[in-house]
């Protein structure tokens, strides 16, 4: 990776760059049967829409909060990286009355509604489809996602130093998400292009937030993320890791 990339945003931008075509994010639920295998190249469609989204809809700009009462999902994933495109803080801690916007899975919708801002409802369906019935008093993000366009360049440049990620109580810049995913890399067991990493840790820690997305991104990897990894029957996971050519699995993941 490119090493002046001092942003989540920058090694995103490199990763574009060097091979657009790699698989980057795979995940898994295992309480469906989904499985979803996102390109660097698809993923940053998804991240450039989701920032115009936020941007140009929502209005919101650097400094501003953005909660994400989400779990360890490849549409998490797309926020997360949005969110550093702008300049915005991603709160996976979940203060929603800080935040002047909320983005909410299916089962955090009343923790969400004490956000005053506006409220971003996910349904976290297969296919990244769209709830039956919208719920009341958020907008659907499936619905206004894809109207969104293709490119995104950000307003004003993102600080690398500005806040950027709160994570269990803890506020990182930028620089700090990028350096210390970098130096904690060899300790993931991420090597450089082509380690792949099998997660199927929580985003509500430093650990499943490196280990699920910014250690491989940060390093050239990819990650294979699993959801509802204890509802997957006898033998699946070493299946999985053969059939994916996963070369590392996170610590915790297989204490099922």
């Amino acid at each position: 990776m490119n090493a002046t990339d001092r942003t989540p945003a920058d090694l995103l931008g490199s990763a574009l760059a060097a091979d657009p075509g790699r698989p980057l994010v795979t995940f898994y639920d295992d309480a469906t049967g989904e499985r979803v295998e996102l390109s660097v190249a698809t993923f940053a469609n998804w991240v450039a829409k989701t920032a115009n989204l936020l941007q140009d809809e929502l209005s919101v700009e650097p400094g501003d909060r953005v909660a994400l009462l989400l779990p360890a999902h490849w549409q998490t994933a797309v926020w997360l990286l949005a969110c550093a495109s702008v300049g915005v803080v991603a709160d996976v801690s979940g203060e929603v009355r800080a935040a002047e916007v909320v983005v909410s899975g299916p089962d955090r919708l009343e923790e969400g509604r004490a956000c005053s801002g506006s409220r971003i409802a996910m349904a976290l369906r297969p296919l990244g489809g769209r709830f039956p019935q919208v719920p009341e008093g958020f907008t659907d993000y499936a619905v206004e996602v894809p109207g969104q366009g293709d490119r995104f360049v950000p307003y004003a440049p993102v600080d690398p130093e500005g806040p950027a990620l709160i994570v269990a109580g803890r506020e990182f810049s930028g620089a700090e998400v990028v350096e210390r995913a970098r130096a904690e890399a060899t300790g993931l067991g991420l090597t450089g292009p082509g380690s792949r990493i099998l997660s199927g840790l929580p985003y509500d820690t430093w650990d499943g937030l490196n280990a699920g997305l910014f250690g491989p991104l940060a390093t050239g990897g990819s990650v294979v993320l699993c959801r509802h990894l204890e509802q997957a029957g006898d033998g699946v996971l070493d299946k999985r890791v053969d059939s994916e050519r996963v070369t590392v699995i996170a610590h915790g993941t297989a204490g099922r």
